[in-house]
């Protein structure tokens, strides 16, 4: 790394940046001139020595005298520029450290080695619908997994659209889970202009299926809005493909439109799950075309199929893919065009290499009328699993009842898993030799629902608090899971970033502006809302008592996490007055804002200070710290703990929790 001159470089302390003093570690003149005096003394040559007079001329002594400062100023130089150096070095290497120090891991157990998050947890959470950024995705929570997903072409004002990535520019007047339980069943309804799409997921390991068990997606295609003549008049084109992200060969099968019965569309092999299988079962009239891919950009499918539609259009005059594959490929789209309505069933097998793969039975359970009756007995449950968890009574109205359950499949059904590596800030005037101003933080796994499907579909550290708030309700395993995994994203200093954008779909998201992470900022440690849930639980005995002892065993390992990143809060973002604390992370240099955004308080445009600075005393954040250093206090009083840690932690809460301490620093503030 280098500075921004090509060399290590001084930067200004943080006393002198905000108040313009001099570093208190600069050399005193005055001490440097007693100390050389002292020292010539000591050698024989200081004021007390011999007198020895030289005749000169005038212009002797001007020469004499201009060489002696040209000499000292030299000497002077030499001497302060030493310091400089060594003073530029070790604040060059402290950079070096803490930049380290920001991508290195806790050091201590992870949370997602705790036993109960192995074995038949693990596998019955593999797959799942962890695209939220995509209408319809399917993955597995695996680094390089195997992905599914829906596109189809949307007609807006006469004109075609490929339909994939959920954005809001695309005008779907609908789209959104009524219905998902988190695990293995969901229900989705679209509606673009005229087409009414309902998407349907299951989940199952019966005999035969390989490791996470096999799954199934409807596609139910109706008209919306025109008479059945038009429907049946047009064609509605659909697009299902499987890829493979660690670029393994998929082996096409038939692209024939099936009589009766299922056809094979695609099979591969991975190395978790062994041989998989890939049908397609419809009792309508189908036309179907293909194309297989050789790629490792899965965020671009929808541009590698659009380009193939109007590449084969302009040859042939037809809106189909080409039936064509490139070698090697490892993304295979099948188009499925359709008169409304239309009803299809796309069938993935695991363990399809098995010595006994059972087939034909598992197709069948998972298609058809058997795949009807399994879907609507799944939404059965769905339903009264939520009106018992949330108590729902009879003077709840139908329509009410149904956005209560919406908005719980929507936070379900938006729950994500992502893998990769965060791009975090290096300090200011610092940069890789490539140019790069970023660091990568450790490579790492995120299992946690989206703000937003469209927007925001990726993790977000203080909305995730939120989130958890109703998911432990609905199912604290699954919950744990999630706070698992962000807990272990905890950094050697105790710091987490805000904002976790893995891989490349999440990054095509997002505004190259807002990709770095700054260690120096935070978000709301809203986590211990739901920690503090949990533990209320068990002291109300809301749960059993095996998941009693595995939310107990959780919390036990979490407090050394927890505690890392309390101890980041209180040392980086506390104020210039004990008891006081501010968000890091202000523009105190722009010029386009009377109130520059907080963007790490989560209350970005909430009014502060217009000029951002260390004097500033945010009270949310005094209250956030209150809420963790409560939440600390009742998670070692449940698991009765006594040392000095935890005596801090009830001393700090009676301090934050003063209200004549609050009154003075903030009301006559």
């Amino acid at each position: 790394m280098t500075g921004g001159s090509g060399g290590t470089t001084r930067r200004p302390s943080a006393a002198s940046r905000s108040r313009g003093a001099p570093s208190s570690s600069a050399p005193d003149p005055d001490a440097r001139r007693a100390a050389a005096a002292a020292a010539a003394r000591r050698s024989g040559r200081g004021d007390h020595g011999p007198l020895r007079v030289m005749a000169v001329s005038a212009r002797t002594l001007l020469l004499l005298g201009i060489a002696s400062v040209a000499l000292l100023s030299v000497a002077f130089l030499a001497y302060t520029g030493g310091w400089w150096q060594a003073e530029a070095e070790s604040e060059g290497a402290a950079a070096l450290r803490r930049m380290a120090r920001s991508v290195t891991p806790l050091d201590a157990p992870r949370m997602m080695d705790l036993p109960q998050f192995q074995g038949d947890h693990k596998e019955s959470l593999y797959w799942g619908t962890y695209r939220p950024n995509v209408y319809l995705g399917i993955r597995a929570r695996t680094p390089l997994s195997l992905i599914a997903g829906l596109m189809w072409i949307g007609v807006k004002n006469g004109q075609y659209f490929i339909r994939h990535v959920c954005q809001d520019s695309d005008e779907l007047s609908k789209y959104g889970w009524a219905d998902h339980n988190g695990r293995d069943y969901g229900r989705q309804e679209l509606t673009d202009h005229g087409l009414h799409l309902t998407t349907s997921f299951l989940k199952e390991k019966g005999d035969g299926s390989g490791y996470g068990g096999d799954w199934a997606v409807r596609l139910d295609a109706k008209n919306e809005g025109s008479s059945l003549s038009e429907a049946q008049e047009s064609t509605t084109h659909l697009f299902f493909y499987i890829a493979d992200e660690a670029g393994k060969l998929i082996t096409m099968g038939s692209h024939e439109p099936p009589s009766r019965g299922p056809v094979l569309l695609a099979s591969g092999s991975h190395e978790e799950i062994g041989d998989w299988e890939l049908y397609l079962r419809s009792e309508d009239n189908l036309e179907i075309h293909r194309a297989g891919f050789q790629t490792i950009s899965m965020h671009n499918l929808s541009d590698l199929v659009q380009h193939a539609l109007v590449t084969n259009a302009r040859q042939s005059g037809n809106l189909n893919l080409p039936d064509m594959t490139e070698d090697s490929s490892n993304a295979m789209i099948y188009q499925v065009s359709i008169k409304l309505p239309a009803k299809i069933d796309m069938v993935f097998l695991s363990g399809a290499g098995s010595k006994n793969p059972m087939t034909a039975e598992r197709v069948n359970r998972l298609t058809g009328p058997m795949l009807s009756t399994r879907l609507e007995s799944k939404q059965k449950d769905f339903e009264e699993r939520y009106d018992q968890i949330f108590n729902v009574n009879n003077k709840i109205v139908s329509k009410e009842l149904s956005v209560g359950r919406a908005a719980l499949s929507s936070l379900l059904g938006g729950i994500g898993y992502f893998y990769g590596q965060s791009k975090i800030a290096l300090p200011k005037g610092f940069s890789q030799k490539n140019g790069d101003k970023y660091i990568p933080y450790w490579p790492a796994a995120l299992y946690t629902a989206v703000p937003s499907r469209s927007f925001f579909p990726r993790g977000f550290l203080w909305d995730e608090g939120f989130h958890q708030l109703v998911i432990w309700r609905w199912d604290a395993h699954i919950s744990m899971d999630i706070i698992g995994h962000w807990l272990d994203l905890i950094n050697a200093d105790g710091w987490i970033p805000r904002e976790q954008i893995l891989g490349a779909e999440a990054l095509s998201k997002v505004p190259e502006e807002f990709v770095l992470q700054y260690p120096s900022n935070g978000n709301p440690p809203t986590l211990f809302l739901a920690l503090r849930d949990l533990a209320s639980a068990i002291h109300a005995h809301q749960f059993s008592d095996e998941e009693a002892e595995k939310i107990s065993t959780f919390l036990k390992r979490a407090y050394v996490r927890l505690n890392s990143w309390f101890q980041w809060f209180n040392s980086t973002q506390s104020g210039k007055y004990e008891g006081t604390f501010f968000w890091h992370g202000r523009d105190n240099m722009t010029t386009r804002e009377l109130n520059p955004k907080t963007l790490t308080s989560g209350l970005d445009d909430y009014p502060r200070a217009s000029h951002p600075n260390d004097e500033e005393r945010h009270v949310d954040l005094r209250c956030w710290m209150l809420l963790a250093t409560n939440c600390m206090r009742s998670i070692a009083g449940f698991l009765k703990m006594d040392s000095s840690l935890e005596k801090d932690y009830y001393k700090l809460s009676d301090q934050l929790s003063d209200f004549e301490t609050l009154n003075k620093l903030f009301v006559a503030f």
